[in-house]
Protein backbone atom coordinates (compact mmCIF):
# COMPACT_ATOMS: atom_id res chain seq x y z
CA UNK A 1 0.00 0.00 0.00
CA UNK A 2 1.35 3.60 -0.86
CA UNK A 3 2.97 5.42 2.18
CA UNK A 4 0.69 7.30 4.97
CA UNK A 5 1.54 10.85 6.00
CA UNK A 6 1.92 11.51 9.45
CA UNK A 7 -1.10 13.17 9.80
CA UNK A 8 -3.34 10.59 8.47
CA UNK A 9 -1.44 8.23 10.71
CA UNK A 10 -1.64 10.39 13.56
CA UNK A 11 -5.54 10.44 13.07
CA UNK A 12 -5.39 6.72 12.61
CA UNK A 13 -3.93 6.33 16.04
CA UNK A 14 -6.28 8.13 18.08
CA UNK A 15 -7.79 8.07 20.67
CA UNK A 16 -4.13 6.49 21.34
CA UNK A 17 -0.64 7.60 20.48
CA UNK A 18 1.33 7.20 17.41
CA UNK A 19 4.45 4.61 18.00
CA UNK A 20 7.69 5.93 15.93
CA UNK A 21 10.44 3.56 16.34
CA UNK A 22 13.86 4.02 15.31
CA UNK A 23 15.92 1.97 12.41
CA UNK A 24 19.37 0.80 12.57
CA UNK A 25 19.17 -1.84 10.87
CA UNK A 26 17.09 -3.37 7.79
CA UNK A 27 16.19 -5.87 10.99
CA UNK A 28 14.75 -3.50 12.68
CA UNK A 29 12.68 -2.06 9.82
CA UNK A 30 11.15 -5.67 9.24
CA UNK A 31 10.34 -6.18 12.38
CA UNK A 32 8.42 -2.74 12.96
CA UNK A 33 6.24 -3.47 10.18
CA UNK A 34 5.84 -6.95 10.76
CA UNK A 35 4.49 -6.01 14.38
CA UNK A 36 1.85 -3.07 12.69
CA UNK A 37 0.53 -5.64 10.74
CA UNK A 38 -0.28 -7.76 13.65
CA UNK A 39 -0.88 -5.30 15.91
CA UNK A 40 -2.98 -3.61 13.27
CA UNK A 41 -1.93 -0.44 14.54
CA UNK A 42 -0.03 2.91 12.74
CA UNK A 43 3.38 3.39 13.11
CA UNK A 44 6.61 5.31 12.15
CA UNK A 45 10.12 3.94 11.07
CA UNK A 46 12.14 6.52 12.10
CA UNK A 47 16.05 7.38 10.96
CA UNK A 48 18.03 9.40 12.66
CA UNK A 49 20.98 11.45 12.35
CA UNK A 50 23.52 9.65 14.32
CA UNK A 51 22.00 6.52 12.67
CA UNK A 52 22.77 8.45 8.82
CA UNK A 53 26.48 8.94 10.22
CA UNK A 54 26.88 5.20 11.09
CA UNK A 55 25.87 3.92 7.65
CA UNK A 56 27.69 6.78 6.11
CA UNK A 57 25.03 8.10 4.19
CA UNK A 58 20.96 8.16 4.28
CA UNK A 59 19.75 6.62 1.39
CA UNK A 60 20.50 2.80 1.44
CA UNK A 61 18.60 2.45 4.65
CA UNK A 62 16.15 4.77 4.10
CA UNK A 63 15.15 3.22 0.69
CA UNK A 64 14.83 0.03 2.22
CA UNK A 65 12.94 1.57 4.80
CA UNK A 66 10.42 3.09 2.36
CA UNK A 67 10.03 0.06 0.09
CA UNK A 68 9.58 -2.15 3.29
CA UNK A 69 6.59 0.62 4.52
CA UNK A 70 5.17 0.54 1.01
CA UNK A 71 5.07 -3.02 0.76
CA UNK A 72 3.69 -3.40 4.38
CA UNK A 73 -0.44 -3.72 4.59
CA UNK A 74 -0.15 -1.66 7.63
CA UNK A 75 0.14 2.10 7.62
CA UNK A 76 3.45 2.99 8.03
CA UNK A 77 5.01 6.37 7.42
CA UNK A 78 9.13 7.24 7.07
CA UNK A 79 10.71 9.84 9.34
CA UNK A 80 14.15 11.68 9.28
CA UNK A 81 14.51 12.50 12.74
CA UNK A 82 17.32 14.90 14.60
CA UNK A 83 18.15 16.48 11.30
CA UNK A 84 20.64 19.56 12.03
CA UNK A 85 21.37 20.44 8.39
CA UNK A 86 19.54 21.62 6.16
CA UNK A 87 21.61 19.76 3.61
CA UNK A 88 20.23 16.64 5.40
CA UNK A 89 16.39 17.39 4.99
CA UNK A 90 17.08 17.91 1.21
CA UNK A 91 18.43 14.73 0.58
CA UNK A 92 15.64 13.16 2.73
CA UNK A 93 13.00 14.84 0.54
CA UNK A 94 14.97 13.91 -2.71
CA UNK A 95 14.32 10.39 -1.54
CA UNK A 96 10.53 10.64 -0.99
CA UNK A 97 10.82 11.00 2.97
CA UNK A 98 7.76 13.23 3.54
CA UNK A 99 8.38 13.50 7.65
CA UNK A 100 11.37 14.99 8.83
CA UNK A 101 12.73 16.87 12.23
CA UNK A 102 14.96 19.67 12.38
CA UNK A 103 16.78 19.91 15.37
CA UNK A 104 18.05 23.59 16.22
CA UNK A 105 17.39 23.18 20.22
CA UNK A 106 21.15 23.62 20.95
CA UNK A 107 20.89 26.86 18.88
CA UNK A 108 19.76 30.10 21.29
CA UNK A 109 16.03 30.62 20.83
CA UNK A 110 16.02 33.34 18.09
CA UNK A 111 18.12 31.18 16.06
CA UNK A 112 16.16 27.75 16.90
CA UNK A 113 13.15 30.41 15.56
CA UNK A 114 14.66 31.94 12.47
CA UNK A 115 15.89 28.46 11.36
CA UNK A 116 13.32 26.67 11.74
CA UNK A 117 10.90 29.31 10.24
CA UNK A 118 13.08 28.60 6.94
CA UNK A 119 12.66 24.87 6.70
CA UNK A 120 8.87 24.93 7.69
CA UNK A 121 8.49 26.99 4.62
CA UNK A 122 10.41 24.90 2.51
CA UNK A 123 8.83 21.88 3.90
CA UNK A 124 5.42 23.28 3.09
CA UNK A 125 6.01 23.88 -0.05
CA UNK A 126 6.89 20.44 -0.39
CA UNK A 127 4.05 18.61 1.15
CA UNK A 128 6.79 17.44 3.79
CA UNK A 129 5.56 17.45 7.82
CA UNK A 130 7.97 19.22 10.26
CA UNK A 131 8.57 18.60 13.40
CA UNK A 132 10.79 20.33 15.84
CA UNK A 133 12.40 20.98 19.34
CA UNK A 134 11.91 23.65 21.91
CA UNK A 135 12.83 22.58 25.39
CA UNK A 136 16.00 20.47 25.47
CA UNK A 137 15.34 17.03 25.79
CA UNK A 138 17.72 15.38 28.75
CA UNK A 139 20.44 13.07 27.72
CA UNK A 140 21.52 13.74 23.79
CA UNK A 141 25.14 13.59 23.73
CA UNK A 142 25.05 15.17 26.58
CA UNK A 143 24.18 18.87 24.69
CA UNK A 144 20.61 18.56 26.68
CA UNK A 145 20.17 18.99 30.55
CA UNK A 146 18.34 16.40 31.90
CA UNK A 147 16.10 18.82 34.33
CA UNK A 148 15.21 20.74 31.12
CA UNK A 149 11.08 21.79 30.95
CA UNK A 150 9.23 23.07 28.13
CA UNK A 151 7.51 26.87 28.91
CA UNK A 152 3.99 26.25 27.44
CA UNK A 153 3.93 30.01 26.37
CA UNK A 154 7.06 29.62 24.90
CA UNK A 155 5.63 26.90 23.11
CA UNK A 156 3.53 28.46 21.86
CA UNK A 157 4.42 31.45 20.56
CA UNK A 158 7.58 29.19 18.97
CA UNK A 159 4.84 27.17 16.64
CA UNK A 160 3.05 30.12 15.48
CA UNK A 161 6.47 32.04 14.46
CA UNK A 162 7.65 28.89 12.55
CA UNK A 163 4.04 27.35 11.57
CA UNK A 164 5.97 23.67 12.45
CA UNK A 165 3.78 20.65 12.37
CA UNK A 166 4.88 18.89 15.46
CA UNK A 167 6.29 19.75 18.57
CA UNK A 168 9.16 17.85 20.71
CA UNK A 169 9.09 19.09 24.33
CA UNK A 170 10.72 18.55 27.50
CA UNK A 171 8.57 16.82 30.04
CA UNK A 172 11.07 14.81 32.10
CA UNK A 173 12.13 11.82 29.50
CA UNK A 174 15.72 11.56 28.90
CA UNK A 175 17.19 10.20 25.53
CA UNK A 176 18.88 6.65 25.75
CA UNK A 177 17.58 5.37 29.33
CA UNK A 178 18.46 1.87 29.98
CA UNK A 179 16.16 2.05 33.31
CA UNK A 180 12.70 2.71 32.79
CA UNK A 181 12.45 5.35 35.92
CA UNK A 182 11.68 8.76 34.63
CA UNK A 183 8.55 10.38 36.03
CA UNK A 184 6.95 12.57 33.44
CA UNK A 185 5.45 16.10 34.69
CA UNK A 186 1.79 14.62 33.47
CA UNK A 187 0.17 18.58 34.63
CA UNK A 188 2.89 20.48 32.05
CA UNK A 189 1.94 17.53 29.44
CA UNK A 190 -1.70 18.49 29.88
CA UNK A 191 -1.32 22.43 29.83
CA UNK A 192 1.34 21.83 26.98
CA UNK A 193 -1.50 20.12 25.08
CA UNK A 194 -3.91 22.83 26.08
CA UNK A 195 -1.79 25.79 24.85
CA UNK A 196 0.10 24.48 21.65
CA UNK A 197 -2.18 23.73 18.34
CA UNK A 198 -0.10 20.91 16.95
CA UNK A 199 1.04 17.43 17.94
CA UNK A 200 3.31 16.78 21.05
CA UNK A 201 6.02 14.98 20.49
CA UNK A 202 7.81 12.35 23.15
CA UNK A 203 11.76 12.07 22.83
CA UNK A 204 13.20 9.45 25.28
CA UNK A 205 10.34 7.49 25.98
CA UNK A 206 12.64 4.05 26.53
CA UNK A 207 12.87 5.34 29.68
CA UNK A 208 9.08 5.93 30.62
CA UNK A 209 7.62 2.40 32.26
CA UNK A 210 3.95 1.41 30.45
CA UNK A 211 2.01 3.33 32.95
CA UNK A 212 3.95 6.87 32.75
CA UNK A 213 3.52 6.68 28.92
CA UNK A 214 -0.15 5.58 28.76
CA UNK A 215 -0.84 8.79 31.35
CA UNK A 216 1.50 11.12 29.18
CA UNK A 217 -0.98 9.99 25.99
CA UNK A 218 -4.23 10.40 28.46
CA UNK A 219 -2.63 14.25 29.21
CA UNK A 220 -2.28 14.97 25.42
CA UNK A 221 0.99 13.64 24.44
CA UNK A 222 0.51 12.35 20.87
CA UNK A 223 3.46 10.93 18.78
CA UNK A 224 5.97 8.49 21.01
CA UNK A 225 9.31 7.86 20.27
CA UNK A 226 11.01 4.67 21.06
CA UNK A 227 14.85 3.26 20.02
CA UNK A 228 16.50 1.92 23.53
CA UNK A 229 14.40 -0.52 24.47
CA UNK A 230 14.24 -2.44 21.27
CA UNK A 231 17.67 -2.16 21.39
CA UNK A 232 18.05 -3.98 24.21
CA UNK A 233 16.01 -6.66 23.27
CA UNK A 234 17.63 -7.15 20.42
CA UNK A 235 21.06 -7.38 22.37
CA UNK A 236 19.60 -9.49 24.80
CA UNK A 237 18.60 -11.80 22.01
CA UNK A 238 21.83 -11.64 20.04
CA UNK A 239 23.78 -12.56 23.23
CA UNK A 240 21.69 -15.57 24.04
CA UNK A 241 22.03 -16.84 20.77
CA UNK A 242 25.86 -16.45 20.84
CA UNK A 243 26.99 -17.26 23.99
CA UNK A 244 26.86 -20.51 24.29
CA UNK A 245 27.82 -21.29 20.83
CA UNK A 246 31.53 -19.88 19.95
CA UNK A 247 31.34 -21.52 16.51
CA UNK A 248 27.96 -19.82 15.81
CA UNK A 249 29.38 -17.06 12.77
CA UNK A 250 26.10 -17.20 10.23
CA UNK A 251 24.64 -14.19 10.88
CA UNK A 252 20.83 -15.31 10.12
CA UNK A 253 21.07 -17.98 13.07
CA UNK A 254 21.76 -14.64 15.73
CA UNK A 255 19.90 -11.84 13.75
CA UNK A 256 16.51 -13.98 13.51
CA UNK A 257 16.38 -13.98 16.99
CA UNK A 258 16.74 -10.45 17.22
CA UNK A 259 14.79 -9.50 14.67
CA UNK A 260 11.88 -11.33 16.99
CA UNK A 261 13.03 -9.97 19.60
CA UNK A 262 12.41 -6.20 18.19
CA UNK A 263 9.11 -7.26 16.78
CA UNK A 264 7.84 -8.65 20.39
CA UNK A 265 8.68 -5.43 21.59
CA UNK A 266 7.14 -3.21 19.04
CA UNK A 267 3.95 -5.24 19.32
CA UNK A 268 3.67 -4.69 22.87
CA UNK A 269 4.27 -0.95 22.65
CA UNK A 270 1.96 -0.36 19.52
CA UNK A 271 -1.38 -2.20 21.55
CA UNK A 272 0.01 -0.18 24.77
CA UNK A 273 -0.01 3.23 22.86
CA UNK A 274 -3.33 2.36 21.89
CA UNK A 275 -5.30 1.90 24.95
Amino acid sequence: MPLTPVPELITAARPGGLGAFNVITLEHAEAIATAAEAANRPAVLQISENTVKYHGSLAPLALACLRIAADSTAPLAVHLDHATSFELITAAAELGITSVMYDGSTLDYAANVAATKDIAAWCHTRDIFLEAELGEVGGKDGAHAPGARTDPAEAADFVAATTVDALAVAVGSSHAMHTRTAELDNDLIARLSAKVPVPLVLHGSSGVPDSGLSAAIHHGMTKINLATRLNIQATTALRTALTPDTTLSDPRKYLTPARTAIQSEVTHLLHLLAT
